[in-house]
């Protein structure tokens, strides 16, 4: 395992004008999981394959424990990674595929044979370990080419490109909760690429979000979810997202085309701010708030999304299981404990 440091990194392709990657630095700390969430496109693969090692950057570097190994390929940084689509020996079986990392590298028999079982078990391989993997399904592949990931011990990190995209939908909650079960377990440095938020913030300790190669945010879940310092951050994370409305904040008050909305304290004037507000924090009320156009409601069962619109804004509003819609309700309360005031996109911060 080892810590991977990222310094003033950034990668543009050959015979573009613009960053794939712009400037970065941060620091991976040793045993920790991270995910990369981001839509296509981004930046996060070209992140992932400049870590390990399939892309040198055209600008920074990369320390692996304080070693500089920019110019290094995967090999000698001793990485493992799991690619979107399955990589396995068809001529081999199951076992014979996980145990293949461990014979390349002259370990003992019995030695070899102890880790297979433990990884097949903890994927739930166990009882195809002698059957051939060609003759399995694409998600069970996967899952061969997740264990040879994961089976060898001594890796510096090990990175998944999007690993479960082949996998059926009914088996993914199970294999995100294996492959968290399996970081604890060995403690390895996990970097993951995603653009499934689910994923994302089931899997890792901090997440890193992404677009056009810039890294808005890197957090918890839930510091991506109560403070976004983007509101592409507030959009992307959240089902619904975020809401944006464009206001106005003097004397901590804040003002939407002159309907005075929330009193909040701490802030300095904010002239064309963006107020930010997640559709759990709204409410509906007959008179009180911004006045609203209620589009529809959907019921999804434990709660209801209502989707309204304020002159050009979308706004959306989640209401708790019981919660009822009376017919004056045509305005939109937001809490203020929960606002977020952004300035050109970016969180502003207060006292």
């Amino acid at each position: 395992m080892a810590k991977i440091t990222l310094r003033k990194l950034a990668h543009t392709y050959e015979g573009s004008k613009e960053q794939a990657l712009k400037p970065l630095n941060h620091v991976w700390e040793d045993g920790a999981a991270y995910a990369l969430l981001g839509p296509s496109g981004c930046g996060k693969s070209t992140l992932l394959n400049i870590i390990s090692g399939l892309l040198e950057p055209s600008e920074g570097q990369i320390l692996f424990d304080d070693q500089d190994v920019t110019a290094s390929g995967t090999v000698e940084r001793n990485i493992a990674q799991v690619f979107q689509f399955p990589v396995v020996y068809d001529t081999m079986t199951v076992g014979e595929n996980l145990a293949f990392p461990l014979k390349n590298r002259g370990m003992d028999q019995d030695k070899i044979e102890k880790r297979v079982t433990e990884i097949a078990k903890m994927i739930d391989l166990s009882e195809q370990l002698d059957s051939r993997a060609s003759g399995l399904s694409a998600d069970l592949q996967q899952k061969i080419s997740l264990g040879r990931g994961m089976v060898r011990e001594d890796v510096n990190a090990i990175l998944f490109d999007e690993p479960l995209t082949v996998i059926d939908p009914a088996m993914k909650t199970d294999l995100r909760i294996q492959l968290k079960e399996l970081h604890h377990e060995f403690g390895h440095t996990m970097i993951y690429v995603t653009h499934d938020q689910t994923e994302a913030l089931t899997f890792a300790d901090q997440v890193v979000v992404m677009n056009q190669g810039e890294v808005l945010q890197i957090g918890t879940p839930t510091e991506l979810f109560e403070r976004p310092a983007h509101t592409f951050v507030g959009h992307f994370i959240g089902s619904p997202g975020m809401n944006i409305v464009e206001g106005k904040l003097v004397n901590n008050h804040i003002i939407i085309n002159d309907t005075l909305c929330n009193i909040l304290s701490g802030y300095d004037d904010v002239d064309n701010a963006q107020i930010g507000i997640r559709p759990e924090y709204c409410a509906l009320s007959a008179s009180e708030g911004l006045p609203i156009t209620i589009n529809r409601v959907e019921d999804l069962g434990k709660h209801k999304v209502v989707r309204a619109i304020y002159e050009k804004s979308d706004i959306n509003i989640i209401l708790r299981e019981g919660e009822e819609i009376e017919a004056d309700m045509n305005h939109v309360v937001f809490d203020s404990e929960k606002i977020g005031i952004f300035k050109n996109d970016w969180r502003v911060e207060h006292d």
